[in-house]
């Protein structure tokens, strides 16, 4: 049964966008760092008005799967929005986020290759960075965070920004759906897989999405059903053991559709 499972772990380590229909890239890109200046004026002069501002975070994700985790998935999952938008641009990844308390240690600082920032420092990178943006003439500026530490300072923010340009036509978007209302713990009940709590850290949802876009980012030979007694040495306490590729897929799908959603929404106001 152990090579069964083997077998079709690597048979389901298909790259989530190595398919026909692949992001555009080089000029034609979604992605801002993809871009020379003269290029980013020219959409924006043609109507790209949305700039995503992605944060993802560097932390340990148990032994099976790679620290990178937050940061590859918001990376792809951003510059899709921007393509699903078609009027967007997805900026680089923030992958430095709150991640707990540093010293002493607590949660994820507790295991190495963890990099946290005080809610302040974070917070202040979201501040910048949507100034920027604002020079430069974007309207619609979106935060969109693909770890949970991430999401009370993008709506401070946002908030805060909001008040202080009310009347200059910019509007700052907390896209919180991303995160808290995609509807994928309703889509895996609804799959009846058998996973209990499947959004746990370095468990079902996350394993799946990273082989997704990007296999090599989880070693097989280490999955196993984690418990909440394993976190404090392991790091993990989710159940990974069913996770694919294919799920993987239809999870960042429902995060996508559910930013862009969001977006629309708000730009339609």
């Amino acid at each position: 049964m152990r090579i069964i499972a083997v077998f079709l772990f690597f048979l389901s380590m298909v790259p989530f966008f190595a398919q026909a229909e692949q992001s555009p890239t080089g000029p034609n890109s979604y992605y801002l760092e993809d871009l020379t200046w003269p290029e980013v004026k020219a959409r924006m002069d043609k109507g790209t008005h949305t700039i995503i501002i992605p944060s993802g975070g560097t932390e340990q994700n148990g032994p099976h799967i790679v620290i990178g985790k937050h940061n590859w998935i918001v990376h792809t999952t951003s510059g899709e929005i921007a393509r699903t938008l078609g009027n967007a641009l997805a900026a680089p990844v923030i992958a430095y986020v709150p991640e707990g308390h540093i010293s002493p240690p607590q949660g994820h600082m507790m295991f190495p290759g963890t990099i946290s920032l005080r809610e302040d420092g974070f917070a202040m990178i979201l501040e910048d960075a949507a100034r920027s943006f604002k020079q430069h003439g974007f309207k619609y500026i979106c935060f969109i965070g693909d770890h949970g530490g991430n999401q009370a300072a993008q709506g401070a923010v946002a908030d805060k920004l909001n008040k202080e340009w009310q009347g200059q036509g910019v509007t700052v978007i907390n896209v919180s759906d991303y995160y808290a209302a995609n509807g994928s713990e309703d889509w895996v009940k609804a799959k009846k897989l058998g996973v209990e709590n499947a959004s746990a850290h370095a468990g079902f949802m996350d394993a799946a999405e990273v082989m997704a876009i990007n296999p090599k980012g989880v070693r097989p030979a280490l999955i196993k059903h984690y418990t909440q007694k394993d976190f404090p040495v392991n790091g993990a306490k989710g159940d990974p053991s069913g996770a694919t590729a294919a799920y993987g897929k239809t999870l960042l799908q429902l995060k996508i559709d559910a930013a862009a959603a969001q977006i629309r929404k708000a730009e339609a106001k």
